[in-house]
């Protein structure tokens, strides 16, 4: 059943008296960009045009950005966090929110590499709500936090044991969780994001004249590796003396990428800069502007930006590894290896420069789809069901 064709008021009443309330807890939220800041966007705004009571509950570092807005028709409350200058995301504030147990009917916690998502599910259980986690299995910002995941499964499992369905963006995604947490199957569902609707805007034919340009797009953290695009560089200058390099993105490392650019004497070569959130218009420009499109990140969930190039006809090179590998199984993209050196991911980039492979016709999975899915996992989650037991339960462990 899909969201718009329930009865009741605005278009999806549940039972026929009022409109199903879901809150959307994400540890980021525009006007931060990045994945689980694009999904929550475009999943949230599509349920709230179809009449779903939709909130969107973040928290703030920074304390300048408005506790309360609406963007989209979605509400936006945001609570502070600690410490400002982590991304750990202590925010107890969350608790308060959640306990108004009145107001929602389900949780959806974005992610889980913070401690957003353990207060989430704690204030949940408490409150006795329903809820469900979507992965999102992005990297990890410094090899200790790598180090460490294994006690955060360990200590996050107790919890996502009581939820209500355990989400992953890819069938690799959920499989991977699935035997991380030795959790039943039966939990585990898979809900593929979707891709923007691009605007289709021309190449620009300056572009094709022996002086390619290469668009690497993504977080600007370590993990996203950009910084393996502008090492190659010097490499692809010897065979194209007037390509171009340019890096779509915000973040932590951005001061590190321009180190190693005026480092490698690529200042004339290499343009690092952002897009604003929600600008499809901007985004199809870049991609349309590329002869490579790239993104070797070490983790990825599943890659919207390889799903946007590809919709757009672009080439694409990405890293073999997690989700983005079946991209290159598929034949979609052509990928380098995790240990490729610079001058190997400069021949594969070259490659796909002279000898592009790319699908003929790509046609991306929709945002539509995505709300579809899950609103049938909110309904089956909202269903009476019998007592999932005390929160102390959870705590001593026994899940």
């Amino acid at each position: 059943m899909r969201a718009d064709e329930l009865s009741g008021p605005q278009g999806s009443g549940r039972q026929g008296e009022r409109p199903l309330r879901v809150l959307y807890v994400t540890a980021r939220f525009f006007p931060y960009l990045g994945g689980i800041e694009t999904h929550v966007f475009e999943v949230s705004r599509r349920f709230a045009a179809r009449g779903v009571d939709v909130t969107v509950l973040t928290t703030d570092t920074s304390g300048k950005l408005a506790p309360e807005e609406v963007i989209d028709g979605v509400r936006v409350r945001r609570v502070p966090a600690y410490p400002a200058e982590r991304d750990y995301y202590y925010a107890p504030g969350l608790r308060t929110v959640i306990a108004d147990a009145g107001r929602w009917d389900i949780v959806h916690c974005q992610g889980a590499h913070t401690f957003v998502p353990l207060l989430a599910m704690r204030a949940a259980l408490r409150a006795r709500l329903p809820y469900v986690l979507t992965f999102h299995a992005g990297g990890d910002v410094t090899a200790w936090r790598g180090l460490i995941r294994g006690a955060q499964w360990r200590a996050l499992r107790p919890y996502l044991a009581r939820a209500s369905r355990l989400i992953g963006v890819t069938q690799d995604e959920a499989q991977r969780f699935q035997r991380t947490l030795n959790l039943p199957w039966e939990q585990f569902a898979v809900v593929h994001n979707g891709a923007s609707h691009m605007p289709r805007v021309a190449p620009e034919p300056s572009l094709r004249r022996g002086a390619p340009q290469i668009v690497s797009v993504g977080r600007l953290e370590r993990y996203k590796g950009h910084q393996r695009v502008i090492a190659a560089m010097p490499h692809i200058l010897q065979r194209y003396p007037d390509a171009r390099l340019k890096i779509v993105g915000k973040g932590s490392y951005e001061e590190a990428l321009r180190k190693l650019t005026r480092r490698l004497r690529l200042e004339s070569r290499v343009e690092i800069g952002s897009i604003p959130a929600g600008d499809t218009d901007g985004m199809a420009a870049a991609f349309a502007s590329a002869d490579v499109v790239t993104l070797l990140s070490e983790h990825e969930g599943e890659g919207i930006v390889v799903l946007e190039a590809l919709a757009l006809g672009r080439p694409v090179v990405v890293a073999y590894a997690t989700a983005l590998r079946e991209f290159a199984d598929q034949g979609m993209a052509r990928a380098v290896s995790l240990q490729g050196t610079d001058a190997e991911v400069a021949a594969t980039i070259i490659q796909q420069i002279e000898r592009p492979l790319a699908p003929a016709h790509f046609e991306p999975p929709t945002w539509e789809a995505c709300v579809d899915a899950l609103f049938q996992i909110y309904t089956e989650a909202v269903s009476p069901q019998p007592d999932q037991g005390a929160l102390a339960h959870v705590e001593s462990g026994r899940a």
